[in-house]
């Protein structure tokens, strides 16, 4: 599966602790966004179970938008970054 993580985390320790957490699982894009390209369901609830224990659920927050291999081709990037490997395969 193919996951965006997005996050808004409050305190710089446990924010550090979050992308350690997400970077073991996909690639940074943006400072607080990441794409998982390649997720089994397993890893995604690992990397979710572990990300709920880490936050302060009154204070932070992390969101996690899915897209299916149908719809990567829409993915489309401005500026500075590059769009993942498995995305551009569906573009050209």
């Amino acid at each position: 599966m193919f996951c965006l993580v997005c996050f808004d985390i409050v305190d710089d320790r446990i924010r550090y602790r979050a992308v350690k957490i997400i970077k073991a699982y996909g690639i940074r894009v943006q400072k607080s966004v990441f794409e998982c390209t390649s997720l089994t369901e397993e890893q995604f609830l690992k990397m979710k179970q572990r990300l709920e224990d880490c936050i302060d659920s009154t204070q932070d927050s992390v969101r996690f938008y899915f897209l299916c291999r149908q719809c990567l081709h829409k993915v489309e990037c401005s500026g500075v970054g590059e769009i993942p490997e498995i995305v551009h395969y569906r573009i050209c």
